[in-house]
C-alpha cells in the first residue's frame, strides 16, 4: 500500500470523532487525483494509531500551529512541506497540501481533537508529535506567546505531562544555565541518583525504536531528541564528576 492510501485506511477513527466533519469535506478533491489502482480502505482495522492516522493529525494540528499568532510564515509552511516530502514523497505532499490550504481558514475543535488523540495514540507518538510542532513554531527561530500557548493546550489535550512539555520546550527555548536538567525534566538540586533515574526514564520514553516504521523524518527528529537528553546527561556528569 502506497504511502498516500495509509491516510484513506487510517481514517476509520479519525473520522468517527470530530475531525470526520472538519476534514471529510476537504479530502474530497484529494481523494480525486489518487490513482484508481488504490486498494479500498479497510474499514475493519482496530483503534490504533498508524501512519494515515498521523498523516491527518499532522496536518490539523500543524494548521492550529501555524494560525496561532495570526500569521502564516513562508518558514513555518517550509518545514512542514519539508517534514510531509521526507515522509510521504513530493507527489503525496503536494496532495497532503491540498488538504491542509483550506484548514488554514477553517475553525479547528482543538479542544475535541486533542481529546480524540489521547485516547487513540500512544504515548511515544505523541511526544514526538509535540516536538514536531515546536519545531512548526520555532520555524522563524521565534515562538511567541500565541504559539506557545496553543502549544500548551495541545499537549494538555493530548494527555503530556507538564514534566515532558517542558523537557522538549527546553530544546527549542533555552532559559538559563539548567536547560540540561530541564531536558531530563528535573532541577539543578537533584540527587546523582535521582539525576540518573530521569536519564534513564527519559532515554527509554524518546527512543527512535518506539516510532520505527512510522516514516524517516519521525525517526530523526526522535533521533535528535534522543541525542539531546544524551549530551545534556553527559555534561551534567561531567559538571558533577559523576561516573
Amino acid at each position: 500500500m502506497g504511502k498516500w492510501k495509509w491516510i484513506l485506511g487510517g481514517l476509520t477513527w479519525v473520522l468517527t470523532g470530530p475531525l470526520g466533519g472538519l476534514i471529510g469535506f476537504f479530502i474530497g478533491s484529494a481523494i480525486d487525483g489518487i490513482s484508481s489502482s488504490d486498494e479500498p480502505r479497510n474499514t475493519n482495522r482496530t483503534r490504533h494509531t498508524e501512519q494515515g492516522d498521523f498523516m491527518v493529525v499532522l496536518l490539523t494540528l500543524s494548521a492550529a500551529v501555524m494560525k496561532a499568532d495570526n500569521i502564516v510564515k513562508k518558514s513555518e509552511l517550509d518545514y512542514v512541506k519539508s517534514f510531509l516530502v521526507q515522509n510521504f514523497g513530493k507527489e503525496k505532499t503536494l496532495k497532503a497540501l491540498q488538504i491542509l490550504k483550506p484548514m488554514m481558514n477553517a475553525d479547528i475543535p482543538l479542544d475535541d481533537v486533542c481529546r480524540q488523540i489521547r485516547y487513540n495514540m500512544n504515548n511515544s507518538l505523541k511526544l514526538q508529535l509535540l516536538h514536531y510542532l515546536f519545531g512548526i513554531a520555532n520555524a522563524d527561530n521565534e515562538i511567541v506567546k500565541e504559539e506557545l500557548d496553543v502549544l500548551k493546550r495541545i499537549a494538555y489535550g493530548i494527555g503530556i505531562s507538564d514534566y515532558d512539555f517542558n523537557s522538549i520546550k527546553s530544546m527549542f527555548i533555552v532559559v538559563g544555565k539548567d536547560s540540561d536538567y530541564e531536558i531530563l525534566g528535573i532541577t539543578k538540586d537533584a540527587t546523582n541518583d535521582e539525576v540518573k533515574k530521569a536519564y534513564k526514564k527519559m532515554a527509554m520514553k524518546h527512543h527512535p525504536d518506539k516510532v520505527a516504521g512510522m516514516g524517516e523524518e519521525v525517526t530523526r527528529k526522535a533521533t535528535e531528541k534522543f541525542q539531546a537528553i544524551n549530551e545534556a546527561y553527559e555534561r551534567i556528569k561531567k559538571e558533577r564528576n559523576m561516573v
